[in-house]
């Protein structure tokens, strides 16, 4: 029903927004720090100013997603960066348990992303009516 699919994707929403606030603010800043991210971009040649703006991304998105706050476009503005993590882990397998992490759940938050970019906040959001252009 409706109201189902409201409470599902209000689900994957919220539990989408605490992966992301958790994968920013505690990995990133408190465990590898960002200085140490900033570090591991650069040794895989990514500028280390990106290590910055993916943690800001990504922890403005999470809460975005979290609160359910204009949900689609954070979820948009994360695809990039969940794409860049899958690229990043691609050299170490498929499985995501492998040395330097796999690629299975970097797409998979894509995959993720890219539902809620399609459905909206969904139930117990912040935002009630999220703003669609008229067809």
């Amino acid at each position: 029903t409706d109201r189902n699919t409201n409470y599902g994707t209000a689900l994957l929403r919220i539990s989408l927004g605490v992966i992301f606030i958790a994968h920013s603010l505690y990995l990133k800043l408190m465990v590898f720090t960002l200085a140490g991210t900033a570090g591991f971009f650069a040794s895989i040649g990514l500028p280390s100013a990106l290590a910055y703006i993916t943690f800001a991304v990504e922890a403005i998105g999470g809460i975005a997603l979290l609160l359910g706050y204009h949900a689609r476009a954070a979820a948009v503005a994360l695809i990039p960066f969940a794409l860049g993590a899958t690229w990043a882990h691609s050299g170490a397998g498929w499985v995501f348990s492998s040395e330097g992490g796999g690629w299975e759940y970097p797409l998979f938050l894509v995959i993720t992303l890219a539902v809620i970019a399609l459905q909206g906040n969904g139930g117990f959001a912040l935002q009630q009516r999220p703003f669609v252009l008229q067809q």
